[in-house]
């Protein structure tokens, strides 16, 4: 067990739970299609947990999650009935009683659960004896469902909850070397502080995706039309010069000016070029080069410790793939503690078919990310922080 873990009280720690009525925090926010679940992932996770608490005695456990963006009011895209009817599915299929869970509605059709209302974690608690947070995707916010309840309830991490955080911990303080981060994603300024924890951690980080423009940029590269933040290059320019070893592409993949990326391939046009690192006027930047690729790929075979967030170009377009789907392979390819970030990168990852492959994927990568930057999380901190295991408030009991 880690050292942040041996702080976070997990299930084991919880009081005697049989006869008691137990609140779950849940990541229940599944993608949906026209009502359908496409993706039951977030659901399946936390059965774990569920079974626990249901073998332990626990008369009924009650799940609470948000879904989508209904900006805090009742909206029918989001309504948490296909969740519940999926969940006392797999509850029966596991051999339990599917009434012995249930489903409360979308949290964030109430304005006071992002606002961090603790008259809503009042109303989440009454009537429960204990509180289980395993909602790691939304730990990085102070919200009423997640740092609420434990003022309220005896409270314990959940087995998704406390995985991650033994896996995120093991990064910071226990990786095996070399250490490889290798960051993607569209702006530099959302993991410029994430880069400068990160390089005071790792022996190589690799950039791509669309950041690395801005980092090119600071290399006195010239960049076409590709995305970039102005605002940053200086501080992008101190990072390389800090002497750590930062791998940035050099080569590219690049569409023509006037050319249209992503969508279906009716969508899909102009001309695709290689190029060096440098890109030709009105010419956008969308993935990396055969060469980077093949690069960072091997920076990641080379390492026993990788960790990967965001994807090396537009991968949802397959013209734009390559250095993405190379990185996954090497990933998936590695004997290395191998961790996935979430967010685009766990769904590259799931549409090459490798997600089975790499040590651990993360379910929330804003998350995840928070934590490698500031080493903790406000529902984290709720938890150390939790109401004693002498006295419960709601009456649940009996």
């Amino acid at each position: 067990m880690t050292a942040l873990l041996t702080k976070v009280p997990v299930l084991e720690d919880l009081p005697p739970v049989e006869g008691t009525r137990v609140l779950v925090r849940t990541d229940f926010n599944v993608p949906m299609a026209d009502g359908r679940i496409t993706d039951d992932l977030r659901i399946r996770l936390p059965m774990d947990t569920l079974r626990w608490l249901l073998d332990h005695g626990a008369t009924h456990v009650t799940t609470a999650s948000h879904l989508g963006r209904p900006e805090g009011r009742p909206d029918p895209r989001y309504v948490m009935e296909p969740v519940r009817r999926h969940l006392e599915s797999l509850v029966a299929a596991a051999g339990y009683d599917p009434s012995r869970v249930s489903v409360v509605e979308n949290l964030r059709f109430d304005r006071r659960e992002e606002a961090g209302d603790l008259s809503l974690a009042e109303e989440l608690c009454a009537g429960q004896d204990l509180f289980v947070n395993d909602a790691f995707g939304v730990a990085h916010r102070a919200h009423a469902s997640v740092v609420g309840p434990p003022r309220l309830l005896p409270s314990a991490a959940g087995r998704v909850l406390a995985r991650e955080v033994e896996v995120l911990d093991r990064l910071l303080h226990g990786a095996a070397r070399p250490f490889v981060a290798v960051l993607g994603g569209s702006k530099v300024s959302d993991k410029l502080g994430v880069i400068e924890a990160l390089l005071e951690r790792v022996d190589t980080l690799v950039v791509g995706g669309a950041m690395c423009y801005t980092f090119l940029a600071a290399s006195g590269h010239t960049i076409g039309a590709s995305l970039f933040e102005a605002d940053q290059v200086d501080r992008c320019r101190r990072v390389l010069e800090s002497g750590r070893d930062i791998r940035i592409p050099t080569d590219l993949t690049v569409l023509s000016p006037g050319g249209r990326f992503g969508g279906g391939s009716a969508e899909r046009t102009g001309e695709t070029r290689q190029v060096g690192a440098d890109v030709p006027d009105g010419w956008t930047g969308l993935d990396i080069g055969p060469g980077t690729a093949a690069e960072f790929s091997d920076a990641v075979t080379e390492a026993r410790t990788v960790l990967w967030n965001g994807p090396m170009g537009v991968f949802e377009d397959p013209r734009f793939e390559a250095g993405t789907r190379a990185v996954a392979e090497a990933m998936a390819a590695s004997s290395a503690f191998t961790v996935v970030g979430g967010g685009d990168s766990a769904a590259a990852l799931a549409e090459f078919g490798l997600a089975d492959q790499v040590s651990h994927v993360s379910t929330g990568g804003g998350a995840s990310l928070e934590f490698i930057e500031q080493g903790d999380l406000p529902g984290l901190a709720a938890l150390r922080e939790r109401r004693g295991a002498g006295g419960r408030v709601g009456g649940g009991r009996g």
